[in-house]
């Protein structure tokens, strides 16, 4: 699909300017009780899901456009549960280091957006056979409540716009201070 939706691209408008790389699935299986099955999936959609979708939208990025991708505040802290999500996380962080200086020539910026929990789909179901290890997650943020979609996507916004024209590599925290406090 990604291979057709690149290829319209090209046809109709003829490049990319900006890419928001965004995959991630969750589920809370503590360490001891991890099958292949799941680290496949998560891996699987959370890291091969994202290279993939950058990387084969390179060929039709315009020199000075920005890819974004979503990681965590997982990608720094240790919940209960989440060590191969959280990998991946971690892996985005490192995506957005390396190929900053992959993509330095082009002048094309990487840049990560890190949530803490937001209310999504994603987070409901992520947690809706234990309420109360989201009630744990939520006592971690420093404002005290989960964030709101429009906050992300605010973020992601800057990021991609020219006020953002000198930051690179680096990743974003829209936590409510979770990760940070």
């Amino acid at each position: 699909m990604q291979h057709a939706l690149y290829g319209q691209i090209g046809q109709e408008k003829g490049h990319v300017d900006i890419v928001f790389a965004n995959a991630g699935i969750g589920e809370i299986v503590p360490f001891g009780t991890i099958t292949e099955d799941h680290f496949d999936r998560v891996i699987g959609t959370n890291v091969k899901g994202l290279v993939f979708t950058a990387q084969k939208a390179l060929p039709l990025m315009s020199d000075g456009g920005t890819i974004i991708m979503t990681g965590s505040e997982a990608s720094i802290k240790g919940f209960p549960g989440t060590s191969v999500y959280s990998a991946t996380k971690a892996a985005v962080r490192s995506f957005a280091r390396t190929w900053t200086t992959d993509l330095k020539d082009r002048g094309i910026r990487v840049n990560v957006v890190s949530p803490g929990p937001v209310q999504t789909e994603m987070l409901r179901d992520t947690f809706a056979a234990q309420p109360e290890a989201l009630d744990e997650v939520t006592s971690t943020v420093a404002m005290g409540r989960v964030g709101r979609p429009e906050e992300l996507a605010k973020t992601v916004t800057f990021l991609a716009s020219d006020d953002a024209s000198f930051i690179t590599g680096d990743e974003i925290f829209v936590d409510g201070g979770g990760a940070q406090v």
